[in-house]
Parts: C-alpha cells; structure tokens; sequence
C-alpha cells in the first residue's frame, strides 16, 4: 500500500494514477470520492451545512467516480466545505479502508497515510510552491481564476491535509510527473527488496 498525499496542486492525481499503473496496483483517488458527494449534494439540492444529508450521499457518491461534473468550478467551490463535515469524512473513510484492505493500491488524497491508512508501507508527501500548484491548477482548469480559489481552498483544507510523520516529503516544484513518479516507484521496490 502506497499513500500520496499532499495540498491541491502537487500533482497527487498524475504520480498516484502512474505509480499505480507502473507497479500494476489499483489506484484509489480519494479527492474524488469527496468531489462526488459535492456533486450528488448540488444535484440533490442538500446545503452544505447538512452533515447528515451530506453523509447520507456517501454511497450514491461511488456510482458519480466517472461524471465530467467532478472537475467543475461549482464542485471545485464546495468540496472543502463537504469534506470539513466529520459524519461525510467517516463515511468515505469506510468506504476507502474497505477498498484498501484488499491491498496492492496505491490511494491519494489529503490525510491517506496519516488517517485513513497509517499501516501503508509507503507514506509520501507530494508538495510544490504555491505559485507551481496555481499554475498547474489553472492548466487543468482553463480558467484564471482558479489560481485564487486554490488559496482558498488550501486555507478551507487546511484541518483536512494531514502530513503522516513517517512521510517521505517529495517537492514537485521543479520536477516535472515522470521524475516523481520514478523516485516513488524506486522507493517502493526498495521497500519491497
């Protein structure tokens, strides 16, 4: 089991996605799962302030992992607001721990290697400078604005991004994806010599 986590922008999607296609692991990309609570509470007209509303779209959340509505700037707005909710948290955290429990994954998100599965071989940090992760963000957007919202959304994740103390720290700030996908893979089949 492999965990990447890191701040909005650190290239956590890219390097976990393949990590997990070069050492042939599943692939676990839990901002997802929290992204399509947001969708299901924007389509299902559930306030952000809803905890248990929130949480009870947990399990619908699962069927929404493909829709392009994920990316969206409205989702992009409310994410960090469903995810601040402890009944949401606990309910994907059951849901991920089940997925991982079958072992071989490689899972990324904000507090993986430090919450949802600190027994993971292999902890990693993924960070860049604030100004790399607003570029890329606004790369994979098309849109100018994301880069404020990015702050924004680090000051709202902040209680959510959870360093494991055991984490190799990896900074991406002047790597490009397949430099760091290199080294954690390279730290992975150390690990497993």
């Amino acid at each position: 089991m492999i965990a990447i986590d890191g701040p909005a922008g650190a290239g956590k999607s890219t390097v976990a996605r393949a990590v997990a296609t070069a050492l042939g692991y599943r692939y676990l990309d839990t901002g997802a799962m929290y992204r399509a609570v947001a969708l299901a509470a924007i389509r299902a007209g559930v306030r952000d302030e809803d905890s248990e509303g929130l949480a009870a779209l947990a399990d619908i959340a699962a069927t929404l992992s493909g829709d392009p509505g994920l990316r969206s700037p409205e989702v992009e707005s409310r994410v960090s607001l469903v995810a601040r909710h402890q009944p949401v948290r606990e309910a994907l955290h059951r849901a991920q721990r089940a997925f991982l429990a079958e072992g071989d994954a490689v899972a990324e998100g904000r507090d993986v290697g430090a919450v949802v599965w600190p027994e993971a071989e292999l902890k990693i940090w993924l960070d860049a400078a604030p100004q790399v992760r607003a570029r890329r963000r606004v790369r994979e957007q098309g849109d100018a604005a994301a880069a404020g919202a990015l702050a924004e959304r680090d000051r709202r994740d902040s209680a959510q991004t959870v360093r494991a103390p055991d984490a190799v720290v990896i900074d991406s700030t002047e790597l490009d994806p397949d430099a760091v996908v290199d080294r954690i893979v390279a730290l992975a089949r150390e690990g497993s010599a």
